[in-house]
């Protein structure tokens, strides 16, 4: 599936929407480069599963765990993760037993430790507030 959207909020109206159809256990790989949206989406998969607080990049902490809504969202940043063998040391596993989902910005330096079930592709659109995502279906849940 492809869409574009023409706005932060309509990016979050997007990712709203596909929380309501995510099960237990899904990995969402969010792909784009710095400023794509990937938090925006975020935010917006937080507010779909239920969960009202804020939502920001985990940039520094790696992951951040929003609670109280449908199902729990994990939310990784891998951007400064030196190597992929560093993953199972944050508890990956660990979070992926929780019964949650896991949205993982910079996915790839994740290697082969990362099953994701939907890839989020993120790109620019035609002007600084559009966006065209590509969300597919990679893997089972």
């Amino acid at each position: 599936m492809v869409r574009e959207t023409h706005s932060e909020a309509e990016t979050e109206a997007l990712a709203q929407a596909l929380a309501e159809t995510l099960r237990p256990g899904e990995v969402l790989a969010l792909d784009g480069g710095l400023g794509a949206g990937k938090t925006a989406f975020t935010r917006g998969l937080a507010l779909g599963l239920g969960y009202p607080g804020r939502v920001q990049s985990p940039t520094f902490t790696i992951v951040n765990e929003y609670l109280g809504g449908r199902l729990p969202l994990f939310h990784f940043d891998l951007y400064r993760l030196n190597a992929p063998e560093e993953l199972p040391d944050l508890g990956w596993e660990d979070y992926l037993d929780r019964g949650g989902v896991c949205a993982v910005e910079w996915s790839e330096k994740g290697g082969g430790y990362l099953s994701p079930t939907r890839r989020i592709t993120i790109t620019r659109g035609s002007d600084d507030h559009s966006r065209r995502l590509e969300i597919e279906e990679v893997g089972p849940c």
